[in-house]
């Protein structure tokens, strides 16, 4: 009986693990409000879930097209922010998402994305920044976001700027996402 329990297992593993897919760690990091972990669960859950601000980091584990996306969710409050490295290791991509209305803090969430983007641990990963808040009137477009982040300068890495509404279903995240995917696939 046990053989042959353990001769279906395998038989079955190869199929258990294309259903999982290849498991790819992203991390999800921006200022504290820019619409993180209401992403997170919008794309893990396809709905908008109420959150309050992250103290520490969520990880969240999102099937999608063929790739296990296991997501850290990491707070972005100022006393926060000098923990990211903590997290930097075995990283395939970030996701940094930026606030589009709060033009005061561009400045500060550039510096952010710089110093992050310098780490040794990081160099290799793919970055997708997701200018959030498209849907109020007060959005910086993406094109002005993506200058106010210094985006151009980015010689030696692989990336993209994508405007999106973390409440508003229509379409962007998933672009968005299937983007990074292809990436991830591709490497």
């Amino acid at each position: 009986m046990g053989a042959t329990l353990s001769g279906l297992a395998n038989v079955f593993r190869p199929l258990l693990f294309w259903t999982k897919g290849k498991e790819c760690r992203i991390l999800m990091l921006g200022l504290d409000a820019a619409g993180k972990t209401t992403i997170v669960y919008r794309l893990q859950l396809g709905e908008v879930i109420q959150t309050i601000p992250t103290i520490g980091f969520n990880v969240e584990t999102i099937n999608y097209s063929g790739l296990q996306l296991n997501v850290w969710d990491l707070g972005g409050q100022t006393s926060i922010r000098p923990y990211w490295r903590c997290y930097y290791a075995n990283t395939q991509a970030v996701i940094y998402v930026v606030d589009s209305t709060d033009t005061e803090r561009l400045p500060t969430a550039r510096s952010e994305l710089i110093t992050m983007l310098s780490e040794e641990e990081l160099k290799d990963a793919k970055l997708l920044v997701l200018a959030n808040k498209q849907d109020s009137p007060a959005a910086l477009p993406v094109a002005e976001v993506s200058l106010q982040l210094g985006l151009d300068n980015l010689k030696d890495r692989t990336w993209s700027v994508r405007g999106c509404s973390a409440i508003r279903e229509d379409g962007q995240l998933n672009e968005a996402l299937n983007w990074l995917v292809d990436e991830l696939k591709s490497s």
